[in-house]
């Protein structure tokens, strides 16, 4: 996309330019004694003070970045950056501005094929720009650093009731992270025709009734307020699994909860629910599975491979006698540590030895009794007790 202005050489001549060309027309014609208008000189300025913006410097991601680490990179920002918590800082809403449109647009494939080639140029035309509010609370919800603050203090304010949703996760996004859209419908309060109480409250009436005489009643007294109505938008919440999240730990969208007419809305809670999986099992950090062997791998070795949960392959090698039950530890193979993802638990792969179905006849046994050459060792315990 080639974007074009008119550079004025004189009063009756005007050409029509591409960016580089007009600068470099520009300095070739104020040596040559041509005159530039001010409207000419103020635009090139513009053009060459003015730094197109890196939206992936400022997201602090790769180009070949992932969504995924998009979303996670635009999340540990936005907490960072958000204006509420930087307000000395008086750079801190353009700051701000330029996270959400890199965001916007590094996150929406055809706008980020469009930056990649054009760079922010070839997204002005017909490019909309969502609210970098709307953003922010998709990620947190009506979230405001000193806002939260004063709806604590303010406990007469009345609320709806909070909202506690189980959210299913798979043990690969406890192990890799993600993120996870909801789109849920959320009552939202809009103006309607009319008035109606509101703030209703109990109040105590004194009424002489004779000298020294009182007599003391309870009434409602209520407030006149513009009249609403609840109408249901659908919100978008982006919901980041952590790496090593645990069970029922839960991810707080703050006032998308239940509405409250008179008051603030209640708070959204994701409680995370860990699912059952296929072949691991998880212990604290730890990952445990069951290997099924063959009773010649068992005694004579093998070599095998483990998907784990985001393909690679753990390699498990013996060259010794393998005893059914036995374990084996892999080290750092386990879950990252919800603290510190540079901790890993450990993979303990547990053996199961399958026998043959088939019977041996007596040539046959006496050629595995002549090769183990092993005596009875019958004996009864408590195996409970470990002897």
């Amino acid at each position: 996309m080639v974007h074009t202005h008119r550079l004025s050489l004189s009063p009756w001549i005007y050409l029509k330019l591409d960016y580089a060309q007009y600068i470099a027309l520009a300095l070739i014609g104020t040596q040559s004694g041509y005159f530039i208008s001010s409207w000419s000189l103020s635009q090139l300025m513009k053009f060459i003070i003015v730094p197109r913006r890196d939206f992936y410097k400022i997201l602090g991601v790769k180009k070949s970045a992932s969504v995924k680490d998009i979303k996670k990179a635009y999340r540990k920002l936005a907490l960072q950056l958000h204006p509420d918590r930087n307000r000395d800082d008086p750079s801190a809403q353009d700051k701000f501005a330029d996270l959400g449109a890199a965001y916007e647009v590094l996150t929406d494939e055809e706008k980020r094929k469009q930056y990649d080639a054009y760079g922010e140029e070839g997204l002005k035309e017909g490019h909309h720009h969502s609210s970098h509010g709307d953003i922010f609370s998709s990620f947190f919800g009506d979230f405001g650093f000193f806002g939260e603050n004063q709806r604590q203090q303010d406990r007469n304010v009345p609320r709806g009731n909070d909202i506690v949703l189980d959210l299913e996760v798979t043990l690969e996004e406890v192990y890799s992270g993600n993120f996870v859209e909801v789109v849920r419908n959320k009552p939202v309060a809009k103006e309607a025709p009319g008035k109606r109480k509101c703030n209703c409250r109990q109040e105590t009436r004194t009424t002489q009734l004779g000298p020294g005489r009182f007599q003391m009643t309870q009434e409602v007294v209520c407030d006149e307020c513009p009249n609403v109505k609840m109408v249901n938008e659908e919100r978008t919440l982006e919901v980041e699994i952590e790496q090593g999240v645990r069970d029922d730990m839960e991810y707080p969208f703050i006032g998308e909860g239940e509405p409250h007419i008179d008051g603030e809305p209640g708070d959204l809670r994701f409680r995370i629910k860990v699912m059952k999986h296929p072949v691991f099992e998880r212990r604290g950090d730890d990952l445990y599975t069951n290997v099924t062997i063959s009773l010649l791998e068992a005694l004579m070795g093998f070599e095998m491979d483990i998907a784990h949960l985001d393909g690679h392959k753990v390699h498990i090698a013996r060259d010794r006698i393998t005893k059914p039950g036995a374990k084996l530890w892999k080290k750092g193979e386990g879950l990252p540590n919800f603290d510190n993802n540079n901790i890993r638990g450990s993979l303990i792969v547990t053996f199961d030895v399958e026998f043959p179905r088939e019977q041996f006849d007596e040539p046959q046994k006496a050629g595995i009794r002549q090769l183990l050459r092993q005596a009875s060792v019958q004996r009864v315990y408590n195996g409970l007790q470990g002897y």
